[in-house]
């Protein structure tokens, strides 16, 4: 292995996803605990057999317990003309266009899509408040394995796509929903999980808020730690250095909606800072989304918005960080036992789905995939 080469593995994440300890991972591969706990640390690398050893025991290939951080090939692409020649680690769509490659940097307008969603059936009729009846344009065992999922983080789409690649036979559909929202579709049994992002103290906010709302067993799934703070636009032009400066200097904000999580983090910030919420200009202009706080802020009409350092770095706006929180999926039990939503969780143990993630900036992805009781 090259000096400059990195050894990278999954092996903790896939052990504490089958509920096993190092002790228990190290008898199955017939291996010493200490070999274990060396290995997940990153202290020395594997050898063949004692790879081949645990990925036997993991019920996982070598290759997606261990890869190489410099493993992927490269290509020469020629920016696309909107795109910026000095990108560094930019997020990119490439393709072989006549002979050469273009790559189209994924920032602002162009991360995102509008998009028409096929429809699965068409409703035949209404058969009363609770029922419809519905003719369906595909095969009910296809349709049967499609996962809902709703939540606010963009990253939800991502991970949906990315779960699609690996799992042809899974369809992942996202609503977009605040986090009261989206569990109280999980309450009502309309999705098969839930993306929260509450903050408090305790740093217990999400673990009590299903606790409040759920009844029966439940789990959380970490999608990642992401950085909310401030957007601004880029430079900040009018000096914002946090949530109390947006009580003077004439900024205006863009606020989120009732029941959001960035709402509520906003609101509790102010609260600490003194701040009386409704005397900030902008305050009851809200919107839906996180793209739309960022969209808001990088076209001029706002002059800050609490949402993600990934938005802001996806906008190429300046952040002004608050705190790390927590996103966690919500899940019932009962469901993560069905194989197909078994499947669209096991992906985020795959190296490929962790680097799209990562890649998206003020998003951390060691606690991803790791999974709590409720």
């Amino acid at each position: 292995m090259r000096e400059d080469e990195q050894l990278n593995n999954s092996v903790r994440a896939a052990r504490v996803r089958l509920g096993m300890s190092q002790q228990q991972l190290a008898d199955a591969a017939g291996v010493a605990r200490q070999t274990v706990g060396g290995i997940e640390a990153g202290r020395y690398a594997a050898s063949t057999t004692v790879a081949l050893r645990l990925a036997r025991a993991l019920g996982r290939t070598v290759e997606e317990l261990f890869w190489l951080e410099d493993e992927r090939p490269t290509i020469q692409a020629t920016p696309a003309l909107a795109s910026s020649t000095n990108a560094g680690e930019s997020r990119v769509v490439v393709a072989h266009v006549g002979s050469r490659w273009v790559a189209h940097r994924l920032q602002g307008e162009t991360a995102f899509r509008t998009e028409i969603v096929p429809a699965d059936g068409t409703v035949v009729r209404a058969d009363g408040q609770d029922s419809w009846t519905v003719r369906l344009l595909d095969e009910p065992d296809t349709l049967a394995r499609t996962v809902i999922v709703a939540g606010c983080a963009p990253a939800l789409a991502l991970w949906a796509r990315s779960a699609e690649r690996w799992h042809p036979g899974v369809r992942v559909h996202w609503i977009h929903a605040n986090s009261s929202e989206a569990l109280e579709m999980l309450r009502r049994g309309e999705a098969h999980a839930a993306g929260l992002h509450v903050a408090d103290a305790a740093e217990s906010g999400n673990r009590d808020l299903v606790r409040s709302n759920l009844v029966g067993g439940a789990s959380l799934v970490n999608l990642g730690i992401w950085q909310e703070g401030l957007l601004v636009a880029a430079g900040n032009p009018k000096g914002i250095c946090g949530v109390a400066d947006l009580a003077h200097g004439g900024a205006r904000i863009v606020n989120r909606e009732g029941g959001a999580g960035s709402r509520t983090l906003l609101e509790r910030a102010l609260a600490a800072a003194g701040v009386v919420a409704g005397d900030i200009s902008g305050w009851n202009t809200t919107v839906r989304s996180h793209e739309a706080v960022a969209r808001a802020v990088a076209h001029g009409e706002a002059d800050a918005g609490m949402s993600t350092e990934s938005m802001a770095a996806l906008f190429g706006l300046g952040f002004v960080p608050v705190r790390a929180v927590r996103y966690d999926i919500a899940v019932r039990d009962e469901y993560l036992s069905e194989p197909h939503v078994r499947e669209f969780f096991a992906t985020l143990d795959h190296r490929w789905v962790r680097t799209q993630l990562r890649l998206l900036g003020g998003f951390d992805t060691t606690s991803t995939g790791e999974t709590t009781p409720v």
